[in-house]
């Protein structure tokens, strides 16, 4: 059955854009913080499946989440960027963009997300 609804009705999940902010000086190499490009806006997150992906980086297993984020259409969003998930408030997923942006008609843009998490047992 076809969904119906409009495109942009769909966007139920709340994400914050950040860039990243290059440390001055020598002493700060490698040491840049983000900073919030815009605060909440609305999205649709969606998990590509299979959804985990696990591989050996540096003697730890990592696993891997890749989704898609679509929001209303902008031309501000570099790749170098991220979103954080608030949409469950302080258990915020942290996703970083690794392509789009993909021209969704006249309404929305869609990236390729991915974020990561150490596998295993937690304890």
């Amino acid at each position: 059955m076809k969904d119906t609804r409009s495109p942009a009705s769909r966007l139920k999940d709340r994400i914050r854009i950040e860039r990243p902010v290059t440390a001055s000086g020598f002493k700060g190499a490698g040491s840049g913080s983000w900073e919030t490009v815009q605060d909440e806006v609305s999205a649709e997150i969606e998990d590509v499946l299979p959804s985990r992906d696990e591989r050996l980086a540096g003697g730890f297993t990592v696993a891997t989440r890749r989704s898609r984020v679509r929001l209303r259409y902008r031309t501000d969003i570099k790749t170098n960027m991220r979103f954080v998930d608030i949409t469950d408030g302080p258990d915020a997923r942290v996703m970083q963009i690794i392509g789009g942006p993909a021209k969704l008609g006249r309404e929305l843009v869609e990236f390729m997300v991915e974020d990561y998490s150490t596998a295993g047992n937690a304890a």
